[in-house]
């Protein structure tokens, strides 16, 4: 992110948003959002959410190094609504091992939007923890004649051994654009100071075929991609990827006049999805406890929209159905229905304003109603079928219970904006957000840790009766953007009544069946803890920031401060991240530039207790990068991350839970890697 964005921009009438091209991460200057276009990254790091790092108010949980998952401000997984070239994708397994920006690879990425603080409702379907939108390469419509674009690109790195190959073409005439793309990635398990992480490997293919019609207003496109991810470690998560592969179809027609936009986008994605606690880790010693699990996850979407003059009015839905299937390869008879054709269906409708209500005054006005219903089929289990009187209890009484829920939810959001000076814009913002359970939360009947990434080593059952998330927030801030400097801070209070929380399990059956599961297999985890409603806060400050010192010489940075908290008992929430930024320093040529950037993390000591989450220490990173261009189209990108090989650990990076490692051992929390040396070749013509 070599500038923040140019002060010329932000000092333009909000809604103006443009694009300036600079050598590695441009962010496009929009009041509202956070846009990083990646065409011209320098490393080849596999996950597009560690891009987030640079977004004031986001962080990463990161769980495996293909498996990032966005926070913002504090919230994550399904609180951060997250959609992939329009798609809305839900994880393909229980414990979200394919997050939605898994399927948005880095090296073929586009851009990456990041809304800033509350997110306008024609955002997503629910957005009450933030949004993000990741768009990968499409290809251009020509101006006249048949042209050839693409890229090409590869790249090594140093800590684990990674390579990359990536291409991508598009042929295209005024009217007709047919494109291509394919994608290999692999990596050995990682360094870091005092040894290996394992498993960190990881392998991924993906391969893209689309088609464009263009006509005067109209577009229309057709896109198919096939991703494939072969073994990939997951070291915060009880098992590791064995296999992702998933078929995604993307169809949409836009009509885009002077005063008339409208939209039409249907789109599916079907992931089969295995895992295992064996074939990468060190197999648990007792043959019983080995697990395989097979899930499957179905998504349905559409999306109709139309603005106009200011108006923006939008119908949008999403379904999804997942299954999750538990054996053991030791014992054919075993078996776990974990999760069947547990089904959430979301509806929307949204109406949405912006007013200029003078040459100062500007004002953004949204309201939201979505419907959502959810279902679960009966379930069933080898301890059950066995007659073990709590998997009885948990089985039946799941099987007779009214699992099919419907929820009516509404959002709103308003903002003001102020043009104070020429130069400083004041801006707040108020909002009404919520969010229904996850099938996990409401069809989760047996103790296990199909949490959707959560990675706290507990065991959960979920609550069919939860009641969705109610959350009520304000931010205030402002835009200063000088000729040179260019400051945005954001001070937020997010009050949340029934935050799905994990709380000390008062289901006799549950606390029942894992203490007999321990006294069978010698294990030792703790009482379960079952979804459950509960009160909450979060309140901060981020800001982002720029200083062009000269033609040359500019610097950046970003700051983010958040808590999250109880307000019915006197605990913090869980895996929140800690008070974190960047610096970077950058010097440009015309055809050369080298940087500094230097990121940093204090430590987090307000760690949920009921989560038994441990604390962590501070650290900072200093990296190094340049490139340099070789000829027309041809450009050299190299660099050190972890300079000084610091041994450190993020606190977002969750906990070890893969027995034998001698370098790292159970219960510790995860490094980061160690010192790095990366080069990449990009072509594009």
């Amino acid at each position: 992110m070599r500038l923040l964005g140019v002060a010329l921009l932000l000092a333009a009438p909000a809604g103006w948003s443009e694009s300036t091209q600079m050598e590695e991460v441009v962010v496009v200057a929009d009041p509202h959002v956070r846009t990083f276009e990646l065409s011209e990254t320098l490393d080849i790091a596999p996950d597009s959410a560690t891009i987030l790092r640079k977004a004031p108010g986001a962080s990463v949980v990161q769980n495996g190094p293909l498996t990032g998952i966005a926070q913002y401000r504090g919230m994550s997984r399904f609180r951060v609504s997250t959609q992939v070239n329009g798609m809305v994708i839900s994880a393909g397994g229980p414990n979200w091992m394919d997050p939605p920006l898994s399927y948005a690879p880095a090296a073929h990425l586009e851009s990456l939007l990041v809304y800033r603080g509350i997110a306008s409702v024609s955002a997503g379907l629910e957005t009450i923890g933030g949004a993000v939108k990741a768009n990968t390469w499409q290809g251009d419509f020509s101006d006249g004649g048949i042209e050839l674009d693409g890229r090409l690109r590869t790249g090594a790195q140093s800590v684990n051994g990674a390579v990359l190959y990536s291409a991508a073409a598009a042929v295209s005439n005024e009217s007709h654009l047919v494109r291509v793309s394919g994608l290999s990635e692999s990596a050995d398990d990682a360094d870091f100071k005092a040894g290996e992480i394992l498993p960190s490997e990881y392998k991924r293919e993906r391969f893209d075929v689309g088609y464009g019609y263009s006509r005067g207003a109209h577009t229309f496109r057709i896109d198919y991609g096939r991703s494939e991810t072969g073994d990939t470690g997951t070291a915060a998560l009880p098992m590791d990827i064995a296999y992702i592969d998933a078929d995604l179809v993307n169809v949409a027609w836009q009509y885009d006049a002077d005063d008339v936009q409208l939209l039409a986008r249907v789109h599916t994605s079907d992931i089969e999805h295995g895992m295992s606690n064996y074939h990468l880790r060190s197999a648990p010693g007792n043959p019983a406890m080995w697990r395989m699990n097979y899930a499957t996850g179905d998504n349905r979407g559409f999306a109709l929209a139309a603005s106009w003059r200011g108006w923006r009015i939008g119908l949008d839905g999403h379904d999804e159905t997942h299954n999750s299937d538990i054996s053991n390869p030791n014992n054919p008879m075993f078996f776990v229905t974990n999760f069947n054709d547990a089904e959430r269906t979301l509806l929307g409708l949204y109406l949405e304003r912006e007013l200029t209500l003078s040459d100062r005054w500007m004002a953004e006005l949204g309201v939201r109603f979505n419907h959502v219903s959810s279902d679960s089929d009966v379930v069933n289990a080898t301890p059950a079928m066995m007659g073990m009187p709590p998997a009885v209890a948990l089985r039946d009484t799941f099987n007779a219970a009214d699992r099919k829920q419907t929820d009516n939810n509404i959002d709103w959001v308003a903002k003001l904006r102020y043009r104070y000076t020429d130069n400083v814009e004041l801006y707040g913002g108020l909002s009404r957000k919520t969010r229904s359970p996850a099938y996990q939360e409401r069809y989760l009947w047996l103790p296990l840790m199909a949490t959707a990434g959560l990675a706290d080593g507990r065991t959960y059952t979920g609550n069919i009766e939860l009641d969705p998330e109610v959350a009520h927030e304000v931010e205030l801030g402002f835009d200063w953007a000088g000729q040179r400097l260019l400051v945005s801070p954001r001070v937020f209070y997010k009050r949340v009544d029934d935050y799905i929380q994990g709380t000390a399990s008062t289901n006799m059956a549950a606390v029942m069946f894992v203490q007999m599961m321990n006294n069978a297999n010698g294990t030792n985890n703790p009482a379960p803890l079952e979804f459950n409603n509960v009160d909450a806060e979060f309140y901060g400050i981020d800001m982002d920031w720029s200083y062009q010192i000269n033609t040359q010489w500019s610097v950046e940075g970003v700051v983010n401060f958040v808590r999250g908290e109880r307000r019915d008992v006197d605990d913090d929430l869980y895996r929140v991240a800690a008070p974190n930024g960047f610096v970077g320093l950058h010097y440009t040529r015309p055809q050369w530039h080298v940087g500094v950037e230097s990121f940093w993390t204090a430590g987090q000591s307000r760690t949920s207790q009921i989560n038994g989450e441990p604390s962590s220490s501070g650290y900072a990173l200093l990296n190094l990068q340049g490139d340099v261009t070789l000829a027309q189209g041809v450009r050299l990108g190299f660099g050190v991350d972890n300079v000084f090989d610091r041994n450190y650990a993020d606190h977002l990076s969750g906990i070890n839970r893969v027995r034998g490692n001698p370098d790292l051992a159970t219960g510790e929390r995860l490094p980061g890697y160690g010192r790095n040396f990366f080069a990449r070749i990009d072509y594009s013509w």
